[in-house]
């Protein structure tokens, strides 16, 4: 009786108490510890967040893989990329990760690895789960084990990070998140004056929404960098890999305008020019990849499409507007919130330039932020396909690599399903205000005329 909604597009995402509990846990975990035996691993990892619901869930989910008789690392509570990270330094690809990532305080979910790198996505996702409701389970006894990853996650910052001479003062928040158990220690080995808010650990998120992206969740990091002076603030979400930036006047640093600053400073010294960035990142983006003569690559949203789109065509550097980063030089292709912050101030500790002029030089449009409309998860791909023949039937330039984007000579608009919720997301840029709403209301009429 699982409910098969909890299989999406990257993950396995529910409600605690609704579609997702023990039971439903242990299932998952008979199912993997069955299905990664089909690929001869006999050993995984599995490490969990710290969500009210995880120690339960994460306890069933190991006794279920258990039962199969394959072995469990258990890497404890954790942020999302040291596991990912753990998957390298120990070479054991099939894991998982327990976490609802920015999801509201009673969701919880998995990310999945079998037996590479990156995590399972789309057909991956849905082979799983029909080999899961067939319910051919291996039984056997499996050994635990326990992994402390901290240390050398860390020693992965010491040695691939080198700071100039400027001691920059910084605030990072937390958000209540997994990250509040390693963010100052972390942060506090390199040279800067480290203030840090909202980094008690507790699943409830009594602060705020640990989603960096939403800028009411961003209220709290902006007046303490105008309080102290600071020269940077750093937001980072539920789970540690993603992340979000304030200047020192206190104005939002969005991740399309940070991977700017990025491409600026990798594009330098590599000999490897591509460049990788999703559908709902500015057109400053690839305008800056051409400008310092590298080689863009637009594609789908979605970090586990994301991580691997890097991996598998060697990208230097990948942007998501929701703020995961990928580096591919010295650090491993993992999407690291902490290792994005910390790339910033080893940038901002060469320069004397201030975060609020690191940006000179870019075209200016006018964009939204993404804005969300609540369509069932059961109607809403159907919505897309209407938008896509509504595009092509007005002669519009369509990409159609996530959802709809148009793309006009002065804008475009980008109409996609959420894969972690009800809804379809949009976002729009031009390079006029008035153009910027005409753009917008075409869509969001349209959308409006298909709920009646």
């Amino acid at each position: 009786m699982i409910d098969k909604n909890i299989f999406r597009e990257y993950d396995i995402r529910g409600t605690y108490n609704v579609n997702l509990n023990e039971d439903v846990s242990y299932t998952i975990g008979r199912a993997f510890g069955s299905y990664i035996q089909n690929m001869n691993e006999y050993t995984c990892l599995v490490g969990h967040d710290n969500r009210l619901s995880s120690n339960d869930i994460n306890a069933s989910l190991i006794s279920g893989i258990l039962s199969t008789g394959v072995n469990v690392i258990d890497l404890g509570l954790i942020t999302t990329p040291m596991l990912y990270y753990a998957r390298i330094y120990e070479n054991i690809y099939p894991s998982i990760m327990i976490t609802a990532s920015h999801n509201p305080k009673d969701d919880n979910g998995f990310k999945m690895s079998f037996n590479n790198v990156s995590n399972a996505k789309g057909e991956e996702i849905y082979a799983f789960r029909d080999f899961l409701f067939k319910g051919n389970f291996k039984d056997g006894i499996g050994n635990l084990y326990k992994k402390d990853i901290k240390e050398d996650y860390f020693n992965l910052f010491k040695n691939t990070l080198h700071f100039g001479d400027r001691r920059l003062k910084v605030v990072i928040d937390c958000g209540n998140g997994v990250t509040s158990l390693y963010a100052k220690e972390l942060y506090s080995m390199f040279n800067i004056d480290l203030i840090s808010i909202c980094d008690v650990s507790d699943g409830h998120f009594p602060s705020h929404h640990p989603d960096p992206v939403v800028e009411e969740n961003l209220v709290m990091l902006k007046e303490k960098v105008k309080e102290v002076n600071a020269d940077i603030g750093i937001s980072f979400d539920g789970d540690g890999d993603r992340a979000g930036f304030v200047d020192e006047l206190g104005n939002t640093l969005p991740s399309d305008h940070y991977a700017v600053i990025m491409i600026r400073e990798l594009l330098k010294n590599n000999e490897n020019k591509n460049i990788l960035y999703d559908v709902k990142c500015s057109k400053i983006v690839n305008e800056e990849i051409v400008k310092q003569n590298g080689i863009p690559h637009e594609y789908r949203t979605g970090a586990s499409y994301m991580m691997s789109k890097v991996i598998d065509d060697n990208m230097l550097f990948g942007i998501e507007y929701s703020g995961h980063i990928y580096f591919n030089n010295s650090f491993p292709p993992i999407t690291s919130g902490f290792y994005a912050g910390l790339k910033l101030l080893e940038v901002m500790s060469k320069t004397n330039l201030k975060a609020s002029e690191l940006l000179g030089n870019v075209n200016k449009y006018y964009s939204t932020k993404e804005i969300k409309m609540k369509f069932n998860d059961n109607i809403k791909f159907e919505i897309i396909n209407k938008v896509k023949e509504y595009a092509l039937s007005k002669n519009y330039d369509v990409l159609l690599i996530d959802g709809v984007k148009v793309k006009f000579n002065d804008g475009w608009a980008l109409i996609r399903c959420s894969n972690t919720g009800p809804n379809i997301t949009l976002r729009f840029e031009a390079n006029t205000m008035d153009r910027l709403e005409e753009i917008k209301n075409e869509f969001i009429n349209l959308l409006n005329s298909y709920k009646m």
